[in-house]
């Protein structure tokens, strides 16, 4: 900022300027020769207080802004008010105590005379896998009324390539009543890892799309007073909205192929584990994924959809992706079959049988259960006549309140989360409680360990 107040284009952010084409040159010139007034942001409302948009609240409300944020869920807000979210983190619980400048709130007349408004709801598929785009488009309704001359409206909510400028743009435009000239737009992705104490919302870098150079450099200013990380301004807001499905659809894609092996491997004896240990040793040109019985969380089972209805929207069918989904989508129902398959050879059948599914969450050591493949296998093992106990420590509202007590009398253990509980558990704990039979469902436990005792263990592509 000059001695004027006024925000120019930075240096650095010229050093690519002989690549351009001639229309970006033109926008470049038309950027750095017009300096424009820009108001100081110092209040953010944020749409949406779950995983995303409380620990963004939080972060916020630290770094000296005052923050309001906003919740359909009056049940929800009245424990927020109470400084109670069980999902936070130790360090974001204890900034969430001593935070004075947020507020929470389910009343809309709250959310008014904020510079900046942050959306951070979720985006959902139907069942059918068709992208919900319902709570964005309420989300979007809710703030345009508070939109005032110079607001910056950023969507965070993951949504496909066109939405923002398609389906946001032209409610917020409709709501305020104003001109898209009127008010800055801009699409910042969330990238959040619950119970990673190394890369959260502050640490993780963040890539940022707007609808031009202008609302591009104000959101851009924006991230970096609230993130200790690179800021990467992407060429577009269809970049920026490409982005987030091209991370996730990666990840889906590769744990696929590795899942495909684990079956695979299983019938040919090969510990497929031990495999990629193997080729992880060469220095590059490879990257580690492991198999498990299913993909669970927000991003990675709901993602890949919306790029696969993005590219039929175009006329292009993306058949790597939806086989990709529909390899990862069975894997819990194979961790029930191997489980089956155990049990058979201790002279037991799954009908009538009484299992422990050890887990409820979709990762290690989080509460969230959104998507979860245990949710999956709770219900296979039901519909064959199962006895189903549940425990999970960081989970409400399982069957068993202690691990003991699962496991007490049961025919088999199924772990489908890696807690670190979990992990630690030795073959003489399941035996000193009865139990014979342990499927593996994450390869967390200690396959030589188990393989030395009485207790049948099987892994997911490891049962060599």
């Amino acid at each position: 900022m000059n001695a004027m107040g006024l925000y120019w284009y930075p240096e650095y952010k010229r050093r690519n300027y002989f690549s351009m084409t001639q229309e970006k040159i033109q926008q470049h010139r038309a950027l750095v020769a017009m300096p424009r007034y820009i108001n100081e942001i110092t209040s953010i409302g944020v749409v949406g207080l779950g995983y995303v948009g409380l620990p963004l609240a939080i972060l916020a409300a630290s770094r000296g802004f005052r923050v309001v944020g906003f919740d359909i869920d009056d049940v929800k807000v009245a424990q927020l008010a109470r400084r109670e979210a069980h999902f936070l983190s130790s360090e974001e619980a204890a900034l969430f105590k001593h935070t004075p400048t947020l507020s929470v709130t389910a009343n809309e007349r709250d959310f008014e005379r904020l510079d900046a408004y942050i959306i951070c709801v979720p985006t959902p598929v139907h069942e059918n896998h068709l992208p919900d785009l319902r709570p964005l488009e309420s989300a979007c309704a809710i703030v345009g009324p508070h939109i005032k001359h110079g607001t910056l409206v950023v969507i965070e909510s993951t949504v496909s390539p066109g939405v923002c400028e398609e389906v946001a743009l032209p409610i917020l435009e409709r709501s305020s009543g104003r001109s898209r000239d009127d008010f800055h737009f801009a699409h910042c992705p969330e990238r959040i890892n619950p119970g990673d104490k190394d890369w959260n919302v502050h640490t993780i870098s963040r890539v940022i799309g707007a609808r031009t150079p202008h609302d591009l450099e104000r959101a851009s200013k924006l991230y970096e007073n609230l993130i200790d990380a690179e800021i990467v301004q992407m060429g577009s807001i269809k970049e920026a909205e490409a982005v987030k499905m091209v991370e996730n659809a990666f990840r889906d894609v590769n744990i696929a192929f590795v899942n495909e092996l684990a079956i695979s491997f299983d019938r040919a004896g090969i510990d497929l584990v031990n495999v990629i240990r193997g080729a992880s040793t060469k220095p590059f040109g490879f990257v580690p994924f492991y198999p498990g019985c299913g993909v669970g969380g927000h991003c990675i089972p709901v993602d890949p959809y919306y790029l696969i209805r993005y590219g039929k929207r175009n006329g292009f069918e993306h058949r790597f992706l939806i086989a990709a989904r529909r390899v990862n989508s069975r894997m819990p129902l194979y961790a029930v079959s191997v489980l089956e398959e155990a049990l058979k050879e201790k002279k037991k059948k799954l009908s009538g049988a009484v299992v422990a599914i050890l887990g409820l969450a979709y990762k290690r050591d989080v509460p969230d259960v959104r998507e979860s493949p245990a949710a999956v296998i709770h219900d296979a093992l039901l519909r064959k006549g199962v006895a189903v106990r549940t425990f999970d420590p960081y989970v409400p509202g399982t069957t068993a309140k202690r691990l003991e007590d699962a496991l007490s009398g049961v025919d088999a253990a199924l772990v489908a989360t890696d807690h670190t509980q979990f992990c630690s558990l030795t073959p003489q704990y399941f035996e000193s409680h009865g139990v014979d039979v342990v499927v593996d469902g994450r390869n967390c436990l200690d396959k030589e360990a188990f393989m030395n005792s009485r207790i049948l263990y099987r892994g997911i592509g490891r049962n060599a």
